[in-house]
């Protein structure tokens, strides 16, 4: 590529991308050493940090050893072999700008089965103590943080000298083409895709190994102090039928019916839980049930350990949105990461490293920390984080289903709404839809609110006693918001032009739609754009 765009200034490109290089490798350590040795506590971890200083940060920074790196080869090898050889339907990706279309084999569901299938049995008969991986945590990320750094070079010269495709090139500037990647499809071989090994196989799938991997050490963990959760004034009950009904009148159906030749009346509320479903109450008293036998698998293992309640709502929510990653993974195939993100420090780097360290904090805090919710906040939780879940899996799907039928389907029983828009990248026009009814006629990208509130329910049962757990919120958070605007700014790079009947423009201070009936003001703060990836701008933008 002879020309790289970006969504920022230079300078904040360029300041973002020497912090991002030099700052997140250290974080991984700290946000480690602070979880499991600091009590989840900044303070006491800033406190030793000011105390010993950089001798002292050094000092607790462990060095990779041999179990680690076995650990780590044996992992990705296994993660590699079923990448290659399970069965899978043939999956085409989005034609990318310089033409080619990637093929791949939607083998994900296979693989994360057959990969906690594994996992848990190779625990369950004794072969393999899951704890270990906890016990050697930190060598295991010093491992991947100069593994993956290692292999980021690798990628690098790859793209250099032994390209897969026509989809790749320099811009220039090393910074850049380190931090960025080279290639947007780079493969060893024909079928071995590094995107969808880093990504899904070995990034996605460490999520749900080391949240299993947590629950199973606290089970190992023989005495633990536990935290209960206790209300003030109210029972939790009633605080949440206070909040529920809103000190409204509750709705209703006069029923009227006959029996035995009499006719009767009879009220049906429709309200409160009762206007979720006709029989709600049925779901939490499943999974009442399910809770009270799921940990009868854990205490098979150690007779004096146990699970909390709180481990408990942690694992199961984040295995339930890994489990809907790789159902819906020839759409992820879809996405910004794969289709517009280059191989990079920044992607390939971030799923190896940043993706089993900072996504799993929550539960990693959990094992020295558990807490006691009580059978009714932990359903609570865990039903809202499940209903987070399947909202995002919807929009993702609604958004599928009507570019894969070129918007000929039905959104939410009727024939959705959309905007043809048009844009103009490299000097060529081009056309895409864009759906304007169901979730995204709520806003544009509705789909990372419950992504957001998702987090926030696998990371609410460690409660408020630390900041820290809540850091994958938070970055989360501030991710979206910057791909939001980024969708956008692409937009204006792109094409500054007409999209749709919308006409995009810069100005100094934010982003300005306009057409004949409406007009947006778009204007990012500030601090949001200094924190965010630095992302260089090529090819098509899907809004």
């Amino acid at each position: 590529m002879a020309e790289t765009k970006m969504v920022h200034s230079p300078i904040v490109t360029y300041i973002s991308m020497i912090c991002l290089l030099t700052l997140c490798p250290p974080f991984v350590i700290l946000l480690w050493y602070t979880m499991v040795h600091a009590d989840g506590s900044i303070s006491q971890a800033l406190g030793y940090l000011r105390r010993h200083g950089l001798p002292g940060f050094i000092n607790i920074w462990p060095k990779p050893t041999a179990i680690a790196w076995k650990m780590i080869a044996c992992y990705a090898a296994f993660e590699a072999v079923l990448q290659l050889f399970l069965p899978g339907k043939r999956v085409e990706g989005p034609i990318s700008p310089a033409g080619n279309r990637p093929v791949y084999k939607a083998n994900g569901v296979a693989a994360y089965a057959v990969t906690l299938i594994t996992y848990l049995s190779l625990w369950w008969f004794g072969v393999f103590n899951p704890s270990v991986v906890y016990d050697h945590l930190g060598e295991i990320f010093s491992a991947l943080i100069f593994g993956s750094f290692i292999f980021c070079i690798f990628l690098y010269i790859k793209g250099h000298v032994a390209p897969s495709s026509s989809d790749s090139g320099s811009c220039g500037n090393i910074i850049i083409d380190f931090y960025w990647g080279m290639e947007l499809y780079p493969r060893i071989g024909k079928n071995f895709d590094i995107k969808v090994f880093t990504n899904c196989r070995f990034g996605m799938m460490s999520w749900a190994v080391l949240a299993i991997t947590y629950c199973i050490k606290q089970v190992d963990t023989p005495t633990y102090p536990l935290t209960s959760f206790t209300g003030k004034g109210k029972n939790f009950v009633e605080q949440m039928a206070s909040a529920w009904f809103g000190g409204k009148a509750s709705s209703k159906i006069v029923a009227s019916y006959t029996t035995k030749g009499e006719t009767k009346t009879s009220l049906l509320l429709t309200s409160g839980w009762w206007g979720l479903s006709r029989h709600f109450h049925y779901v939490p008293e499943i999974l009442a049930a399910f809770f009270w036998t799921v940990p009868t698998l854990f205490n098979h293992y150690e007779a004096n350990g146990r699970v909390a309640d709180s481990m408990l709502v942690n694992t199961i929510l984040m295995l339930v949105y890994i489990t809907k990653f790789f159902w819906w993974e020839d759409g992820y195939w879809n996405t910004m990461d794969i289709a517009h993100d280059r191989a990079g420090f920044y992607i390939c780097w971030g799923c190896l490293v940043w993706v089993p360290s900072v996504y799993t904090s929550p539960g990693m805090y959990l094992v020295n920390h558990p807490v006691n919710l009580g059978t009714q906040l932990a359903i609570y939780i865990l039903v809202a984080g499940i209903l987070c879940i399947y909202i995002n899996y919807d929009c993702d799907r609604q958004r599928q289903e009507f570019r894969r039928t070129n918007g000929k389907c039905l959104v939410w029983g009727k024939a959705p709404s959309k905007i043809v828009a048009s844009y103009t990248t490299k000097g060529e026009t081009k056309t895409s839809l864009l759906l304007t009814s169901g979730w995204w006629g709520l806003s544009r990208h509705f789909h990372y609110v419950p992504e957001i509130l998702a987090a926030f329910f696998w990371t609410v049962p460690t409660l408020f006693n630390h900041f820290l757990p809540y850091f994958y919120v938070v970055f989360l958070t501030i991710l979206l918001f910057d791909r939001v605007f980024f969708a956008v700014s692409s937009l204006l790079l792109c094409s500054m032009g007409n999209i749709g009947n919308y006409i995009a423009r810069r100005s100094l201070t934010g982003l300005y739609l306009e057409s004949s009936e409406t007009s947006v003001w778009l204007n990012p703060p500030s601090t949001l754009i200094c924190l965010a990836y630095a992302r260089p701008l090529e090819g098509d933008i899907g809004l």
